[in-house]
């Protein structure tokens, strides 16, 4: 991605984050970006297809950290241990594109159903690594699509936290996600 784009990108999720996607404009933009509309236009089609690209590239992100640091692990548990630190470190380091996530998730516009796809298809991701979990007798055997959904929740919820207090430690969110949810998954 060149560098016209990226600051395009960059400010497009900050301003949809901040004000949300109906309130931003191509023009503000275009301002905050200080590039033409042209060359915006060069770049996106659409306001909607840098949502797009942004919703794309932010699950991408987070599917490919998730996959490289899991396929190296052979104990299904600690596989979603990993997913549950990625995650808490993506929420915290791309706040903008978390709120985005979360904010357009509700509803049946074409957004919407976008972003759910997107969360979908991740909470599948940690299902398929707990029912293998449950196969190989190292994960309790019960619904997995429950526990998967539950453990995106437990730990979007993280984010409820950190924007609860000024100072947050990663690693002792993660201790206690593990404490309080994850240890009890073990056959």
């Amino acid at each position: 991605m060149n560098k016209t784009k990226r600051k395009i990108f960059e400010t497009s999720m900050k301003l949809f984050a901040d004000k949300g996607y109906d309130a931003t404009s191509i023009e503000e933009i275009t301002a905050t970006v200080g590039v033409a509309k042209g060359t915006l236009y060069y770049h996106f089609s659409s306001k909607e297809e840098i949502f797009n690209f942004l919703v794309d590239e932010g699950m991408k992100l987070l599917k490919n950290s998730i996959t490289i640091k899991t396929d190296k692990m052979n104990n299904y548990l600690d596989k979603i241990r990993a997913v549950v630190l990625i995650q808490i470190k993506i929420l915290f380091k791309y706040e903008n594109f978390i709120t985005i996530i979360l904010s357009q998730i509700w509803g049946n516009d074409e957004r919407s159903k976008l972003c759910k796809k997107y969360v979908f298809e991740y909470i599948q991701m940690i299902e398929e690594i707990v029912k293998l979990g449950i196969q190989k007798k190292e994960i309790i055997d019960r619904d997995s699509d429950i526990i998967a959904s539950g453990i995106f929740g437990f730990t979007c919820s993280s984010y409820i936290y950190k924007m609860r207090h000024d100072k947050v430690d990663v690693q002792k969110i993660f201790e206690e996600v593990d404490n309080s949810f994850l240890k009890k998954l073990k056959a």
